[in-house]
């Protein structure tokens, strides 16, 4: 464990909404065992919540709300025993709410604003619960025709033929 990370130990509360962060949700948060407190609401988070925020057992409050997050709960989240305060509304989740410990004392409040939700809590039964969970980022990227390989791809081209363009120009010692 490098020095860094010993520090993140020692941390019981980090609140970085309202910040316009983007990206996924570090995965490697859930090593941060001793974390009282997690707020990363009101910002553009996309991708899964992590199951590895299951493995946070001194957890009381967790609010992701008001990002672009997809995809199901993930069970794990039923491991927090400590939890009293979850926020997940806002966002794009989907399938149902999983049940168990905590989770099953949460009101509708904790998960508003996730029309594809369901389970006691939304009071929205839950059909087809083995169907399997799409993608939508591959099917967004698809409709609107943006990937990060087309732009991998145009930063690389536009490299090369600017290093030729360049080296031409260099290596000539008469303009006219």
């Amino acid at each position: 464990m490098n020095l860094f990370e010993i520090i993140l130990t020692i941390f019981t509360s980090i609140d970085l909404s309202n910040n316009m962060l983007e990206g996924e949700i570090p995965s490697s948060l859930g090593n941060l065992r001793s974390l009282v407190v997690l707020n990363l609401s009101s910002n553009s988070f996309t991708g899964i919540i992590p199951s590895s925020l299951g493995n946070m057992g001194d957890l009381e409050s967790l609010d992701l709300s008001k990002n672009k997050l997809f995809g199901r709960i993930p069970q794990q989240l039923t491991k927090l025993t400590f939890l009293e305060y979850l926020n997940l509304s806002q966002n794009r989740l989907i399938g149902p709410i999983p049940q168990g410990r905590q989770l099953d004392t949460f009101s509708s409040s904790s998960f508003k604003g996730n029309p594809s939700l369901c389970g006691p809590q939304l009071s929205k039964k839950c059909e087809n619960v083995d169907t399997p969970m799409s993608c939508p980022s591959r099917e967004l990227e698809s409709k609107v025709g943006f990937s990060w390989e087309g732009i991998a791809i145009g930063y690389g081209c536009g490299l090369v033929v600017g290093l030729i363009c360049g080296h031409v120009t260099l290596s000539r010692t008469n303009w006219f």
